[in-house]
C-alpha cells in the first residue's frame, strides 16, 4: 500500500510541477506579437552625404524623429558613393535590423544588394530617391518610396519662368544638374524640358552638373560665363537642381562684374533657407520646395510596416513654389 501512495505521490507532484512550469512559461513565453511590440525597433539608414543645406536637414529629421519615436537609428554616412552605401546596406542585414531604409545616390545598381535584403526577409523603404534595376520590376525589392516627385519640380521651375519672363524672343537658358546618374537630376532635367519642348524659343545653351554642391556650382557657373563670353552668347537664365549650386552659382555671375537675379534670372530647387535670404537680397528669383522633413513619415511607415500594414507604394510630401515677393514673409517659417 505504501509503494501504491508513493507512486500516486510522485504522479501527483510531477502534475503540480507541469503546471507549474505551464504558469511559469506563460511569463516567458509571451505570444510572438507581444514579445515583439515590447522590443525595440532597430532601423538602418544609409544617407547619400552631407552634400548640401538640404540633405543636412534629412539627416537632422530623420535623427530628431527616430528619437521621438523611441527607434533605435543605425546611421551611416555614404559621402556620395555607392560603394559606401552597399556596404552599408550588408551591414545592416548581417546586424539583423528590423527595417533598412536608404536614399540611393545613383538610380542603378542596386539589385545584388537589393536581393540580399530580401532574402534576409528585410523590408526596405526608399527616401527621397527612386531606382532602376537591371531586371525585375523594382517595387518587388522595397515597400513603398518616401519622397518628392523630382519631374513636377522640374516642370513646376519652367512653369514659374515662363510666367516671369513672358518672352517671344530667344531665350538663352544654363542648366546645372545634379549628380549625374541620381533620380532627381534625371526627373529634374527632364520635368523642365518637357514645358520647355512647346517653347521652343527657351533653349538651354549649356548644361552640366554641379554634383549638387555649392562649390562645384560656382566652378561649373564660371565655366559657363568664360564660354558663353568667348561664343559671343548672352546667358539669360540659370535653371539649378539645387539651391546650394545655385547660391555658387551666384557667387560666380558677381565676381565676373553681372548681378544675379537682374543681369541672369535664377530659379533652383529645394527652398533652403539659404535660398530664401538670397531672395531677398535680390539674388534668387524663385525656389521651388522639395522638403527634406522626411523624419516622422517614415518612422511612421517603419511602425506601419512592423505592424503588417499595406503601405501605399509612393508616399509623396506636399510642397510649394516660392518666388522671391514671398521670401521675406516665409523666411521665419522655414525649418532648414
Amino acid at each position: 500500500m505504501k509503494k501504491w501512495t508513493k507512486v500516486v505521490a510522485a504522479v501527483v507532484a510531477g502534475t503540480m510541477l507541469l503546471a507549474l512550469a505551464g504558469c511559469g512559461g506563460a511569463k516567458d513565453s509571451k505570444p510572438a506579437a507581444e514579445k515583439k511590440a515590447d522590443k525595440k525597433i532597430v532601423i538602418g539608414f544609409s544617407q547619400v552625404g552631407a552634400e548640401s543645406e538640404w540633405r543636412t536637414a534629412n539627416t537632422e529629421s530623420i535623427k530628431a524623429a527616430a528619437k521621438e519615436a523611441g527607434i533605435e537609428l543605425k546611421f551611416s554616412d555614404g559621402q556620395q558613393k555607392q560603394e559606401n552605401q552597399v556596404k552599408a546596406i550588408r551591414s545592416f542585414i548581417q546586424q539583423k535590423v528590423d527595417v533598412i531604409a536608404f536614399s540611393p545616390v545613383v538610380e542603378t545598381g542596386w539589385d545584388t544588394v537589393l536581393q540580399e535584403a530580401k532574402d534576409a526577409h528585410i523590408p526596405v523603404i526608399l527616401t527621397d530617391r527612386a531606382i532602376k534595376l537591371g531586371k525585375g520590376n523594382p517595387e518587388d525589392y522595397y515597400v513603398t518610396f518616401l519622397g518628392s516627385d523630382f519631374i513636377v519640380e522640374g516642370q513646376n521651375a519652367a512653369k514659374w519662368l515662363l510666367e516671369f519672363t513672358k518672352k517671344t524672343d530667344p531665350v538663352n537658358i544654363v542648366e546645372l544638374q545634379g549628380t549625374v546618374g541620381s533620380a532627381p537630376a534625371i526627373d529634374r532635367k527632364k520635368g523642365f524640358e518637357e514645358v520647355m519642348k512647346d517653347h521652343p524659343n527657351y533653349k538651354i545653351i549649356k548644361s552640366q552638373t554641379g554634383d549638387f554642391t555649392r562649390a562645384k556650382g560656382k566652378e561649373v557657373m564660371e565655366s559657363f560665363l568664360k564660354s558663353a563670353k568667348a561664343e559671343g552668347q548672352k546667358i539669360d537664365v540659370l535653371y539649378a537642381h539645387n539651391d546650394d549650386m545655385a547660391i555658387g552659382a551666384i557667387q560666380a555671375i558677381e565676381e565676373a562684374g553681372l548681378k544675379p537675379g537682374k543681369d541672369i534670372i535664377i530659379v533652383s530647387v529645394d527652398g533652403v533657407k539659404g535660398a530664401f535670404e538670397a531672395m531677398i537680397a535680390g539674388k534668387l528669383n524663385c525656389t521651388v520646395e522639395c522638403s527634406p522633413l522626411l523624419g516622422p513619415q517614415l518612422m511612421d511607415a517603419v511602425k506601419n510596416i512592423l505592424a503588417g500594414k499595406t503601405l501605399e507604394k509612393r508616399i509623396l510630401t506636399k510642397e510649394g513654389v516660392f518666388p522671391a515677393d514671398v521670401a521675406a514673409k516665409e523666411l521665419p517659417n522655414r525649418k532648414y
